[in-house]
């Protein structure tokens, strides 16, 4: 029988098996950001055991309040950079050069095909596009992943996603793992991986394949992955460049960690995306999904578009072709955030900063803090926001809001009109 590729990570960095099914992982990287990681810090140091198990392997980020918006913010920021420094962390991002973690990480290199990846924060299943096994955990074994370098899991079984036929004029990777989501329900995942498969995935863009994997968290799945392939190889080459003669070389490499074809899964979802239209969530669980067409006309009050789901190029220059030339309505706000400091140089020198301001948007520096209701963009009780973001929980981006998700460029087309907008209909 053969293996998934979360099996053949597993494998392949297995240290200990303490009991039978529990898997203690030799890890790649430890991924840290401001909330959750000052708690983890503070326990080790009031534990005596205030180390590093390889500072190389460390890779550091304020992202979520930046700049510091109050004192209990800014005290945050400061237990990690005082840690950062102290142990002499190479690659730490402070305020000016961070940005959105799951997205400067990828950005900058440090995720590769067979990678095990942790950190405290759900959507680190991000990272899965790169063919890692990317999750999330909570403070102690954030705590574990710093000191030692392993990690404890249940090895998860993989549920596989077949995505085929042709994807429609509008219709975007969010709209595909929105559908998705819908399919399988929140808890639809629990404990697994889900493993995206198909032609559509193979066209797809890395950009479009770290949304799909962002997500997978929102069905209950502990990461969500895609197969390396050229697509992987030239996305990564500016990193990898001397460590392969060729791209073809590199390939080979990575072809260790696709899954095999007689690999066994819990469960296989097929599903055929040539008439999905864009999608858009109701209420406050992420598979609570509808057509746009279905929610058209739903008034909103504030338009997000960024964050680690759809701040990227990409996604900036897709809401850009429909804001240019045209003003968003008078009722609502617009607030885009470039995911870092690269895209939002990226998106100056292509003029999508000049596009969205002369729309009427407000442009900020790269950070998480409207996505969860900490800053740059919280909502008033009662109000309604259209975001490219990951989550609708009840007052996801503030106390009584309610939060539709939806892709860029439905996001564009609503900030236009005032309601929810199909943007075919424009």
């Amino acid at each position: 029988m053969g293996k998934t590729l979360a099996e053949k990570i597993f494998d392949r960095h297995l240290r200990d098996e303490p009991f039978t099914g529990t898997k203690v992982l030799n890890l790649d990287r430890v991924l840290c950001h401001e909330i959750t990681t000052p708690v983890a810090i503070a326990d080790l140091v009031w534990r005596g055991k205030d180390r590093v198990y390889d500072r190389n392997k460390l890779k550091v980020v304020i992202d979520h309040v930046t700049p510091s918006k109050d004192t209990k913010t800014a005290t945050q920021a400061k237990i990690l950079r005082d840690w950062a420094r102290r142990h002499e962390i190479p690659d730490f991002f402070d305020v000016g050069r961070n940005g959105v973690c799951h997205a400067i990480f990828p950005e900058k290199g440090f995720i590769r095909p067979g990678f095990t990846v942790i950190m405290g924060d759900s959507h680190t299943c991000t990272h899965g596009a790169f063919g890692a096994f990317a999750a999330g955990v909570g403070t102690t074994d954030l705590e574990v992943g710093i000191l030692k370098g392993v990690c404890a899991f249940r090895e998860p079984e993989t549920i596989r996603v077949n995505l085929n036929g042709t994807l429609p004029k509008g219709v975007y990777a969010k709209d595909v793992i929105l559908h998705v989501i819908a399919q399988l329900g929140v808890n639809g995942a629990t404990d697994r991986v889900i493993e995206f498969r198909g032609e559509i995935v193979d066209q797809m863009s890395m950009e479009a394949r770290m949304t799909l994997c962002n997500m997978a968290v929102e069905a209950g799945g502990t990461s969500g992955v895609c197969m390396p392939d050229m697509t992987t190889v030239e996305y990564l080459w500016e990193f990898i460049k001397d460590e392969f003669p060729t791209k073809e070389a590199a390939l080979a490499d990575y072809q260790q960690w696709v899954s095999d074809a007689d690999a066994d899964y819990a469960s296989i979802l097929d599903i055929d995306v040539s008439g999905l239209e864009p999608q858009v969530t109701y209420d406050y669980k992420p598979d609570c999904v509808k057509s746009m067409q279905e929610m058209g006309g739903t008034p909103v009050d504030q338009v997000y578009i960024g964050t680690c789901t759809n701040g990227r190029i990409e996604d900036l220059r897709q809401a850009a072709a429909i804001l240019k030339g045209k003003t968003i309505a008078d009722s609502v706000r617009g607030i885009v955030s470039p995911a870092t400091p690269k895209v939002f140089s990226d998106a100056l020198a292509e003029g999508l900063i000049q596009i969205f301001m002369d729309a009427g948007f407000c442009v900020t520096n790269p950070t998480c803090g409207a996505c969860l209701g900490m800053s740059n963009g919280v909502l008033a009780e009662g109000e309604v926001a259209a975001a490219t973001s990951n989550r609708n929980f009840n007052g996801r981006m503030g106390k009584g809001g309610m939060v539709h998700l939806m892709s860029p460029e439905s996001a564009a087309a609503t900030a236009l009109t005032g309601v929810i907008t199909d943007a075919r209909t424009l």
